[in-house]
């Protein structure tokens, strides 16, 4: 659905059954499940969809192997579940990932397996395999860059694998398809209230400064970390929910970890678990755990993580990486709970919260990507009590996302699904559509203009970050490729040159950030 549709049928709706605040992971869930119950359903996200924690992940789908060893069976049990289904909703998007976990002490293998076998066990029918020992012959050849020295054998377990911000442009468009409005660049600039009651809201559009009003029977706010901005539009006078930390990963070549298996290792120094994962030709370190006092919308790395990160995969890999092979940086936010008595942010627990104020405003917060769909329809439950909305059962446990492809194409299309076939129609449409952006990328030109009919990519990073994950695979060579994708932009959306010249100078200030040299001195 292109904008000036959407902006059109904004103006003509007089009132929403929900409007939901937020295009990240819980926003988009709740708008599906909402807007998949038949409730009229607005999404209103201020920037781009996925534009904070929701495009920063550790791109897995996992039970949170840390959380069974912290005792929590019933968040693992959720996750579990939430998982199998998502693999099961979308399978374009989720795949089975294999780990080996490496086992450097007498005791590692048999302590690990034993969770590890339980982990596997308590997905029941969703499982994704079963985990199993292994000798030091198998985990070097499963993982061949391990570091042999002290290496004793390991244990293989399964979880799930996923493009994240693809998941949420996917979820933008099932809610699309379900009869939802989704608005990117459409922030929320205060609450309407009739009664003492939250009645809607008050948005401008960004691109063109205009400003509306639109009522709703119940709000929702699932901004992530910015939730408490938006209860404060509402009680100007409300105590934080959140304590919030964040996570760095850093990207290298494939090379440092060839083949299917990611590692997994259990407990670093600080506590948290380090994953090493294979992902579109890459690999994928992370990630620590750093408590904050703030939330940018671009949070950068600490020097200290970068050299924690660095250390611990020089630990683990026979190869140590140096900073000038890092060909990404990129930092995300997590929402979490404050607990009562306090402690690291990496004993808090993932589960959601959801809270209603005196004056209606539903707000959820918390969760991870995983489990995404579970707290959506928690949501809506709630969310449809307080409208007083006829009363329907969430369908989004057996419902197939946008793009559903049992047999999904070879990479990198795999991730349209189904609508695989009609961007390579759109690629061979026009001479040099089909070639690549960047020579280090393996994206084409003519997903730039899919990206801007179909998915509501509006500028230069929203290409580059969101819609291709150029900006994550190799930083430098995004920003190389930056003025290519800003001229196909100008052409289909019919801006200047001027336009494109201003886009090509604030997505290199974004992604300079994202390269080792950049971050560095941004924090130093």
């Amino acid at each position: 659905m292109q904008r000036s549709e959407i902006m059109r049928r904004l103006r003509d709706e007089t009132i929403w059954d929900v409007i939901v605040i937020g295009g990240g992971a819980t926003g988009l869930g709740t708008a599906v499940d909402a807007a998949a119950r038949g409730y009229r359903t607005l999404l209103l996200e201020a920037h781009d969809f996925a534009k904070g924690t929701s495009s920063k992940s550790t791109k897995l789908v996992h039970g949170g192997v840390r959380y069974l060893a912290q005792g929590n069976i019933a968040l693992v049990y959720e996750a579990l579940q939430e998982r199998g289904r998502l693999r099961r909703n979308a399978p374009h998007l989720v795949s089975a990932l294999p780990f080996v976990v490496p086992g450097y002490t007498w005791w590692s293998n048999p302590y690990y397996g034993a969770g590890l076998l339980l982990y596997s066990a308590m997905a029941g029918s969703l499982g994704l395999g079963i985990s199993r020992p292994i000798g030091r012959k198998k985990a070097l050849e499963l993982a061949p860059t391990l570091e042999p020295k002290g290496l004793n054998g390991g244990v293989v377990y399964y979880d799930g694998q996923f493009d994240d911000a693809r998941l949420a442009i996917t979820l933008m468009r099932t809610a699309q398809d379900h009869g939802a409005l989704a608005l990117n660049y459409a922030p929320v600039t205060d609450l309407i209230k009739a009664n003492g009651k939250v009645a809607g809201v008050r948005m401008r559009d960004a691109e063109s400064n205009e400003e509306f009003e639109l009522r709703a029977r119940v709000v929702v706010n699932a901004t992530g970390v910015f939730v408490d901005a938006v209860r404060r539009m509402d009680e100007p006078g409300a105590p934080a929910m959140l304590s919030p930390s964040q996570g760095i990963h850093i990207v290298l070549d494939g090379a440092f970890l060839p083949g299917d298996h990611a590692i997994m290792i259990p407990k670093t120094d600080d506590g948290r678990v380090l994953f090493a994962i294979p992902w579109h030709g890459r690999l994928l370190v992370g990630t620590t755990d750093t408590p904050v006092n703030e939330t940018p919308l671009e949070p950068r790395p600490f020097q200290e993580e970068i050299d924690f990160l660095l250390a611990h995969t020089a630990r683990y890999l026979a190869k140590d990486p140096t900073p000038d092979d890092v060909l990404s940086v990129f930092v995300g936010l997590r929402p979490l709970v404050k607990a009562g008595s306090g402690g690291s942010t990496a004993s808090l627990s993932r589960e959601h919260t959801l809270v209603v104020s005196d004056a209606g405003l539903v707000t959820i917060t918390g969760g991870k990507w995983t489990t995404y769909r579970n707290m959506a329809e928690d949501t809506v439950n709630r969310a449809a009590q307080v409208a007083g909305l006829a009363s329907v059962k969430s369908p989004t446990r057996d419902l197939r996302l946008h793009g559903y492809s049992e047999h999904p194409d070879e990479e990198p299309f795999a991730v349209y699904g189904s609508e695989a076939p009609l961007l390579k129609q759109l690629l061979g449409s026009q001479p040099g559509w089909h070639e690549r952006l960047h020579a280090n990328l393996p994206y084409r030109a003519g997903e730039v203009i899919w990206a801007a009919r179909h998915e509501l990519a509006r500028t230069v990073e929203d290409v580059l970050t969101r819609r291709t994950r150029a900006i994550v695979l190799d930083a430098r060579a995004s920003i190389e490729a930056a003025p290519k994708v800003a001229a196909l932009l100008a052409a289909e959306l019919g801006h200047n040159q001027f336009w494109e010249l201003d886009q090509v100078q604030q997505y290199q200030n974004l992604a300079a950030g994202y390269t080792l040299a950049g971050a560095e001195a941004l924090v130093s």
